[in-house]
Formats: structure tokens, sequence, C-alpha cells
């Protein structure tokens, strides 16, 4: 994926000055979430992908279904792929989508 920059929430900042991440949704897992893309200002406690899952996870039924197995979630931060253990900052574009395979 090429790298298109940051988000375009880069130099807003949510309530009590906490950070705020785009985050996209692809094929299935925009179709359990229900949208397909949100802006979300995560608890402090949300440093990187695996975070950002785990909380994504608690904000509605549809998250939860779609944020069931994070082992079948790809996540790319900023159009890169990005591993759980990437860190996550203000501005950040947050991409989830299904595991691709090429052929």
């Amino acid at each position: 994926m090429a790298r298109r920059g940051r988000g375009s929430c880069r130099n807003r900042l949510g309530p009590e000055g906490r950070f705020i991440v785009q985050v996209l949704y692809f094929a299935w897992v925009r179709q359990k979430v229900g949208l397909p893309e949100e802006h979300v200002t995560p608890p402090e406690t949300v440093r990187d992908v695996a975070g950002l899952v785990a909380w994504l996870a608690t904000r509605s039924p549809g998250h939860a279904e779609a944020f069931a197995d994070p082992r079948q979630i790809r996540a790319a931060v900023n159009q890169d792929f990005a591993p759980p253990d990437a860190p996550v900052r203000q501005g950040d574009e947050v991409a989830f989508f299904p595991p691709v395979t090429g052929g």
C-alpha cells in the first residue's frame, strides 16, 4: 500500500485533549460494523493496533462481531500494512480488512 500521509484528523484533538484516529473498514468488516469509516477518540491506554482493536470491539455489537477474532483482521496504518504492535498516534488513518491473497 502506498503511504498517503496522515488522515484528515491530524491536527484535531477530541474531548479532553485526547487524540483522534480515522478508522476505515473494508469488506465483511464494514458489513459487520455497519460503517465505512469513523473518527474515534480512543482512551489513553490505546497505543497500538492491538489496543485499538480491543477498544473498538467494545463500541457496539457490530464492532464486537467484526473484531471477535483479531487473527482474522489485517490492518494498515497510513496505508502501510501494520502488525498488532504498530503504534497508533494522533491523526493516523487506520484501515481494517480481511486477509487478502494474491494469485
